[in-house]
Formats: C-alpha cells, structure tokens, sequence
C-alpha cells in the first residue's frame, strides 16, 4: 500500500501544514508550477518527491524536471504533465499521449480547478489537486492524499488549506 501526497500550483508559496498532511506519505506528486527550488527541496525533505515543471517555472527547475513523467508505482501506471487539461477537454497533444500510454491515473495542475473524475473513455483516473498555493483565482488552497493499494486507488482525500483571499 501506497500514501501519495499530490499538489500543484503552489507558485513558490511554502505552507508548513505540507508537512503535517504529506509527512507519512511515500511519496508527494507535484504537477507544475512550483515557483521556486526552495519548495522543491522542502517537499523533498518530507517524503521522495516527484515533479513537473509549470509555465511559470524557469530554467533551474526546468533542468531538474520533465515536462511530463510517466512512470509506475504499486502497479498503476501514472502520467503527470502540468498543462495536461481534463476529460472532454485535454490540452493539445494530451489525448493522443494518454491513448499511446494508457496510463491508470493522468494527474495534470495548471487550472486551478480541484477535479478528480473518472475517464471513462479513456478508462484512467483524471487528477487535478487544484492550486495548493496564494497565486491565482482559486478561492480556497487545497491539497489529495490518494492512497493505493495493489495497483488500485483505494482512497482519495481533498484537503482544504483555507481562504487564498479576503473578500472585501
């Protein structure tokens, strides 16, 4: 059995209740626009993180990460890009990808929008954590501990941080 924490967005905003939500996790799943090394190196102190790079993440992060990864984990096969869309309306070039590699759990960031929804004509689980930073239009900061067990998500749980504005 695995414990996947999963955040995107965070545009370089550390939150120390990442600590306390990833720490007895396997590994943490960030899907763009980390914003900052910092960041990446804090999560990578919590548990073994893997990244994407976003649209606003520049050139040392572009170096330490892909723009998508695709890889396997307890028997589920996983492809994480940041600009990736969701079912009905993938980005350009997404659909055709998650044809070809038939991934189980197509996990992608940049909208803001918390979404988990099954796919049923691609047949995979569509991940968007919404935005677990301060940056953008969402309303409330949110994070997903997913946990899987024998190549099955078993457990999927949204984590709302807070209030990202003030209304006036």
């Amino acid at each position: 059995m695995k414990k996947i924490g999963i955040l995107s967005d965070t545009h370089a905003w550390w939150d120390d209740r990442y600590i306390q939500y990833f720490k007895d996790c396997d590994e943490i799943w960030h899907a763009g626009d980390i914003g900052s090394e910092d960041i990446a190196d804090r999560l990578s102190a919590i548990a073994p993180l893997r990244a994407v790079y976003g649209n606003i993440d520049g050139a040392l992060l572009r170096r330490r990460f892909k723009e998508m990864e695709i890889f396997e984990i307890d028997g589920l096969k996983v492809m994480m890009t940041h600009i990736g869309g969701y079912p009905g309306k993938y980005a350009p070039g997404i659909k055709s990808i998650i044809l070809s590699q038939h991934p189980d759990i197509f996990v992608a960031g940049h909208s803001h929008i918390l979404k988990v929804v099954n796919d049923p004509w691609l047949h995979c689980l569509h991940i968007n954590p919404g935005a677990a930073g301060r940056q953008g239009w969402q309303v409330v900061s949110t994070l997903i501990l997913l946990t899987i067990d024998n190549g099955k998500p078993i457990d999927c749980e949204v984590i709302e941080l807070g209030k990202t504005k003030v209304s006036i």
